[in-house]
């Protein structure tokens, strides 16, 4: 349990200072609300108003953020395979050929589904 202690006391702080800060901006910050403060900000553009259902997004939006996923995943499992490449011998390289098969897949996907092309 020591070698986790200075893990929590950092999370702690990182969650405390998180708290701290949401609940002074909320007790020290100003509170005059008007009707463009109200408005959701699209980068100087006049909001346009949205359809009664929400609106809908194209395909190419949720494709977009699961490539991104995927590749986020993949670095995640590749860096520490990477450092402890020699550890791991054979069964190691044949279960990161078959996880790197299955981003390949989830790449392929998002490929045949165009993805990738921006119009």
């Amino acid at each position: 349990m020591n070698a986790y202690a200075p893990i929590l006391v950092l999370g702690a702080l990182g969650a405390g200072f998180a708290i701290f800060s949401v609940v002074m901006a909320t007790l020290i910050g100003p509170k005059r609300y008007n009707r463009a403060r109200l408005e959701a900000y699209e980068c100087g553009i006049e909001p346009t108003p949205t359809p009664a259902g929400g609106g809908r997004f194209p395909i190419k939006y949720y494709l977009t953020a699961m490539l991104f996923i995927v590749f986020d995943i993949e670095i995640v499992f590749l860096y520490p395979w990477a450092v402890s490449f020699d550890a791991l011998g054979i069964f190691g390289l044949v279960e990161m050929l078959l996880f790197v098969l299955t981003v390949f897949v989830a790449y392929a996907y998002v490929w045949r589904r165009g993805g990738l092309e921006w119009d």
